[in-house]
């Protein structure tokens, strides 16, 4: 299929039907590229501009050991992850800003409770509630932290799209993406984001896939190795790469989602209406093509449509987008 063009429209990738009744689409954008980023398939704008949200995370931790951060194993992970606020990630979180002699309050995310439900009702059983240690994003910001300490950067300002660190996340995705930055926005957790298109991202998250030195390949191997910091228990990221060890997957928000392998093939979805619900059939498609299929996989490529407390429907891929 030719490559989309920059003003192509995003295009009907999910179908929502409830009892035979086809009650709804989910638009977006899908590419799959190939292992030196030609792209293999493409449907919908997948040229124009994206915020990647959390798929953005290795990249960014990428630059925090680039800049001297001390980050290893499940350390390192957990820097790339959106957590699900479970006591093995707040405490590790912790532990991080310990070692820097920083607190809670050094975060620059917001306070939340657990994404986990177990974590949460256990916390507002206790009396409490949202904190920063919990925010999905935390270790993300306790590994910005600690490449600022260790490069000797301002702390209180790591935020800030101009500050040394966020500059070095800027080249890191225009090296690995090839592509410079078309825009810089403010992620949900409050750090800067930087614009590339679906194919960049792709390419960019393929790249990290297939590195074999340097920190893309540090920060690959952690997170295939610790695919329980990457999300949590249950999430659908740390069951991918649990299943299969070979993977790197990572996603964000407004439905935005990458995969990609060893050989630097890669699967990136973005779904217009951010709707959570459409990531999985499209992803798993485009897994599928790669060559890559499991029971797993047979299970998220459909999601269940509920009526009365019972399933009387699917959420599942549109004809024709593979």
């Amino acid at each position: 299929m030719p490559h989309s063009t920059e003003d192509a429209p995003h295009v009907p990738l999910v179908h929502v039907v409830r009892s035979g009744f086809h009650e709804g689409t989910h638009f977006g954008a899908v590419v799959v590229t190939g292992p030196g980023g030609e792209v293999l398939h493409a449907r919908g704008g997948v040229d124009a501009a994206v915020f990647p949200r959390s798929s953005n995370k290795p990249f960014q931790a990428v630059a925090m050991l680039a800049a001297g951060a001390e980050l290893a194993g499940a350390d390192l992970a957990l820097a790339s992850a959106s957590h699900s606020g479970e006591p093995m990630h707040t405490e590790r979180v912790q532990a991080m800003l310990d070692r820097v002699d920083l607190t809670e309050d050094d975060l620059g995310c917001p306070p939340a409770l657990p994404l986990d439900e177990a974590a949460r009702l256990s916390v507002l059983a206790a009396g409490g509630g949202p904190r920063r240690l919990a925010m999905n994003c935390s270790g993300k910001h306790a590994g910005m932290l600690t490449a600022c300490v260790a490069a000797g950067w301002d702390v209180a300002s790591y935020l800030d799209p101009d500050h040394p660190l966020q500059q070095a996340v800027a080249r890191q995705v225009a090296e690995l993406s090839g592509e410079q930055p078309s825009a810089v926005g403010v992620d949900g957790c409050g750090a800067p984001l930087f614009a590339v298109s679906l194919t960049g991202l792709a390419r960019a998250f393929g790249r990290v896939a297939a590195a074999t030195d340097g920190e893309p390949a540090l920060v690959a191997a952690a997170m295939r190795h610790h695919p329980e910091m990457v999300g949590g228990t249950g999430r659908e990221d740390t069951r991918l790469m649990q299943r299969h060890p070979e993977l790197l997957v990572k996603g964000g928000a407004e439905g935005v989602h990458c995969a990609a392998l060893p050989d630097g093939s890669a699967v990136a979805v973005k779904i217009s209406d951010g709707g959570d619900r459409a990531r999985m059939p499209v992803l798993v498609a485009g897994l599928r093509m790669l060559g890559v299929g499991s029971e797993l996989l047979d299970e998220l490529a459909t999601g269940t449509v509920l009526g009365g407390g019972r399933p009387v429907g699917v959420v599942e891929l549109a004809p024709d987008v593979f």
